[in-house]
């Protein structure tokens, strides 16, 4: 139990952009937070990372978090445009299969959002170099102890805090403990993803190419369709173009715990010869052209029916993996920790439970619909089987199919219910 004159210890295990979001959420809810990461610094302007989109209602969430109103649309770009397109891999030209014009998301880089949300939060939030081990609730569900190891030193460290937060990704260790036979579900394909900066290469002809074939790419979103398969393409902040490119195939072995692959040259190699023959070659320049790519295993899961225990509550990939097509892991993340917050303020620390309950019965139903819309649309780009329609072929589609497309048919697109009384009457920005 809490005592008289001190604050509640929230522990958040995990420093992406699910923890950093859930500890800006609790600070102001009046909570003291630990976080835990096991990397050693933070990222600095390295590429870490790749692009992400911005819902208008992350957008306004971030910017009540921070001190800098201007740093989002001076470091984003807008994605006014939701724009899918057909490629002919034979004749190598695309044309429009739809296109919203009110799709309203910025782009922005993973490092550059990470980087604006770590550098809002007092110094001593983080504990860098901290590898989580274990946990077990103890005092009747009144404290959680956590272990850790400093990595540094080697030395094992015990953390006592009020509440513990998952915030482990998609293999979250945490959430394991509570649902041992737990499983991903591998998508049935793989993405190679790449960054390419053109800072010093505006003038080549790639990045003339490019920006030819792709005349709006600074505000819009595109997709590219082909025959069992499908890419994306949009510019980011600082002359930067990031790429996706999903390739079915049967579930690689995972080693250790990571979803991404570092490559090898001959594998880097294959994929250029590959995509000189599946896109236009403007868009196989860029992926020749981008240093380093690598391989993102694309898994989900079935949704959950609990996403807290006593007092501990998982966030973001943790509660919820989810495949990426419809620009949702970043913004339930961050509509996680801000719900998340909200109802711990609501509630006051002496009724964590009835805060972690209330937590779950507004973000489940909402996640839940979200992860299995991304399944299904993921799966229609590839071309492979959804159980109540024909596979998808772009070339031959009829426009109401076409429609389907559309990022804004997800559930709760715009209308994002934040608390529990605009579940009946939703909150949009």
């Amino acid at each position: 139990m809490v005592g008289e004159g001190r604050k509640a210890r929230a522990v958040i295990v995990g420093g992406s952009i699910a923890g950093i979001s859930s500890a800006h959420a609790l600070i102001l809810a009046g909570w003291d937070v630990l976080l835990i990461e096991k990397t050693t610094s933070p990222p600095t302007g390295s590429p870490t990372g790749a692009g992400l989109g911005l819902n208008p209602l992350s957008q306004h969430i971030i910017q009540n978090w921070i001190s800098q109103p201007l740093f989002l649309p001076n470091n984003t770009l807008p994605l006014a445009i939701d724009q899918n397109q057909v490629t002919d891999s034979e004749k190598k030209v695309n044309w429009t299969l739809t296109r919203d014009e009110s799709f309203n998301f910025t782009a922005a880089h993973w490092a550059d959002l990470h980087g604006l949300l770590y550098n809002a939060l007092p110094p001593q939030v983080f504990l860098w170099g901290h590898l989580f081990l274990s946990f077990h609730v103890a005092n009747e569900k009144g404290s959680v102890i956590i272990k850790a190891k400093v990595l540094k030193t080697g030395e094992i460290i015990e953390i006592v805090g009020d509440m513990l937060v998952a915030a482990d990704g998609c293999l979250s260790s945490i959430r394991q403990k509570y649902l041992p036979h737990f499983k991903l579900r591998y998508s049935g394909y793989c993405a190679w993803r790449g960054v390419l900066d053109f800072s010093k290469i505006e003038n080549s002809e790639t990045i003339i190419g490019i920006k030819k074939a792709y005349p709006e790419l600074g505000k819009c979103l595109y997709f590219d369709l082909a025959s069992g398969t499908h890419s994306v393409l949009y510019e980011l902040q600082n002359k930067k173009l990031n790429w996706i490119w999903y390739v079915n195939q049967p579930e690689p072995e995972v080693k250790g715990t990571s979803v991404t692959m570092k490559v090898t040259s001959d594998m880097i190699q294959k994929m250029h010869q590959l995509a000189e023959k599946v896109w236009i070659p403007e868009l196989a320049s860029v992926m020749k052209e981008t240093k380093d790519p690598f391989l993102n295993f694309i898994y989900d899961s079935d949704p959950l029916e609990k996403i807290f225990w006593d007092n501990v509550v998982l966030v973001g990939d943790a509660a919820h993996p989810t495949t990426p097509h419809c620009i949702r892991s970043t913004n339930m993340s961050i509509l996680d920790a801000e719900v998340l917050g909200k109802c711990l303020e609501k509630w006051g620390v002496e009724k964590v439970e009835s805060a972690l309950e209330e937590y779950q019965f507004i973000r489940l139903p909402v996640t839940s619909k979200q992860v299995l819309h991304a399944r299904r649309l993921g799966r229609m780009k590839q071309g492979l089987v959804i159980h109540d329609r024909d596979p998808f072929d772009p070339k031959s589609a009829r426009q109401e199919d076409c429609q389907d497309l559309q990022l804004r048919n997800m559930p709760f697109f715009n209308d994002v219910p934040l608390s529990f009384a605009s579940i009946t009457s939703s909150s949009s920005i």
